[in-house]
């Protein structure tokens, strides 16, 4: 293990980041600032509680666990893809650093970027509606979990995307519907049978239900489930990167 390697690629994703400060900090959290004044105030004023819990409080942990896939997915997937874009892919490749340790770097960095928004993300939350939080430890478990796990995700995508349209191309058409329809905004015992029943096939619904957990102790599903299914995915993430360095599939050919 080379830790000055990974040391410079953490740092310098790190300080890319902090160069866009705008794009990646400032405009996540006044988005999700918008969701809270329209959703939590204009209509959660309009809805009766669920679960005993106010609707603008019900709709942090979903708004949360949505701008943190999405946004490391996006950093996490740009992360890699550019040095493939302008060719510095192939100085990483020859340097003496092992796959590994490219990995930990690039992923390390799009997952404390996830982390750190989320984090701000919850603190201005918290100037809208009244939060509580009644697992701290599990939902900071939680959140480095997801972090890491759609970093991989964004990081496949880098290296399977040849252009920057298919950057974009599985957040927008499957990610992001899987989200809204995972949760974030409702608790899927309000809607029918059926589509309970059809929601229980979508992943993202474990994900959005075990951190609300975290929160309120309430979850559409068991929160045995929601680890079950974020530990799924982060062995499959993990089992693609491995084939994809193994192989050189997208990277070296």
């Amino acid at each position: 293990m080379n830790p000055l390697a990974i040391q410079a690629i953490y740092r310098f994703e790190m300080a890319r980041w902090w160069r866009t400060i705008w794009q990646s900090i400032v405009s996540p959290v006044l988005s999700t600032s918008l969701y809270f004044i329209v959703f939590g105030s204009a209509i959660g004023s309009r809805m009766a509680e669920i679960d005993g819990v106010s609707y603008g409080a019900f709709i942090v942990p979903g708004l949360i666990m949505m701008t943190m896939i999405t946004q490391a997915i996006s950093v996490g997937s740009f992360g890699i893809y550019f040095p493939k874009f302008i060719g510095t892919i192939y100085e990483l490749l020859s340097a003496p650093v092992s796959s590994m340790e490219l990995v930990i770097g690039y992923v390390g960095a799009a997952a404390t970027k996830a982390v750190v928004l989320g984090l701000l993300i919850l603190g201005t939350a918290a100037l809208f509606v009244p939060i509580q939080i009644a697992h701290p430890l599990f939902m900071l478990a939680f959140l480095v979990l997801t972090g890491v796990t759609f970093s991989l995700f964004g990081f496949i995508i880098g290296i399977w995307a040849d252009n920057f349209e298919k950057l974009q191309l599985i957040p927008m058409l499957i990610v992001m519907p899987l989200v809204f329809l995972g949760g974030s905004f409702y608790s899927i015992e309000m809607l029918p049978p059926f589509w309970q029943a059809v929601s229980h096939f979508n992943p993202v619904l474990y994900l959005i239900s075990g951190f609300r957990w975290s929160f309120y102790e309430n979850a559409d599903v068991g929160i045995g489930y929601s680890l079950l299914a974020i530990g799924a995915f982060t062995a499959l993430c993990l089992a693609v990167v491995w084939w994809i360095f193994r192989t050189g599939w997208r990277v070296k050919k």
